[in-house]
């Protein structure tokens, strides 16, 4: 155990450091400090995707930084990933060179990361911890159960991830992430929106794992030691955090 300890120091120091960041940000639990954060973590996390697609704008790093400016004061930031399309789509009609690929980012980590600041502002802290919670557990069990019995392969796009460590992450979480669940909402839909969440949060993983085997790269950056880049920590949730969002919309 020692050993296991000391052979990922730097990813559990990242880690410990990540978790007091975060859990300071929620015991101040105001929206612009939260919207700067998230903020953040968007511009890092869509310079990454840029280089995961292979894409280079500059145009496109202004459309961004705007877009996120009128996510502050726009009632339901959720739309505007669909005035971006409308914008390309128009684009793509008028301009014939206009390089469509360049509608990913917005896909792809911008549409995710709009779901966080929905699910603050529609919902508010409890159920932002609520998502941390159940994905961490996702991705701690997952990690446990694949070392300590997995076998069978999950997919060939992430082959060190097993089918015993998904099931046992997504169980983990669903058991977890249910009781944390209980302080907002009835107990069966906080097993239901926990599970599917879970489940989510494997998929977001491995889509992730999906473009940067894509991309030929191991890791989406090096800002976090021990972790890779912002998408390498966040892939989980932009993945979970729709499908919260949605699943509490419909259930709630």
């Amino acid at each position: 155990m020692t050993k296991f300890f000391t052979d990922y120091q730097e990813r559990w120091l990242t880690g410990i450091g990540l978790l007091g960041v975060v859990g300071l940000i929620g015991w101040i639990d105001n929206f612009f400090v939260m919207w700067t954060f998230l903020g953040v973590i968007y511009l890092f996390a869509f310079y990454e995707a840029m280089r995961l697609f292979k894409l280079s704008s500059a145009s496109v790093y202004v459309w961004a930084v705007i877009l996120w400016i009128v996510a502050y004061f726009y009632p339901s930031p959720d739309d505007l990933f669909f005035l971006i399309a409308v914008i390309f789509a128009s684009s793509l009609a008028y301009f014939h060179n206009f390089d469509k690929r360049l509608l990913l980012p917005f896909l792809y980590p911008v549409s995710g990361i709009l779901f966080f600041l929905i699910l603050y502002q529609d919902f508010g802290i409890a159920y932002m911890f609520w998502l941390l919670v159940v994905v961490a557990l996702t991705d701690i069990g997952a990690f446990f159960t694949g070392k300590a019995i997995g076998k069978t392969k999950f997919s060939d796009t992430s082959p060190n991830k097993t089918l015993e460590g998904v099931f046992g992450g997504v169980a983990i979480a669903t058991i977890g992430g249910s009781f944390v669940g209980l302080w907002v909402v009835d107990g069966w839909i906080s097993v239901l929106i926990t599970f599917v969440v879970a489940i989510a949060s494997i998929f977001g993983d491995l889509f992730e794992s999906h473009l940067k085997r894509e991309a030929g790269v191991k890791d989406s950056g090096d800002l976090l030691p021990g972790h890779g880049g912002i998408l390498d920590r966040i892939d989980g949730y932009l993945f979970a955090a729709p499908i919260m969002v949605i699943a509490l919309r419909a259930l709630t």
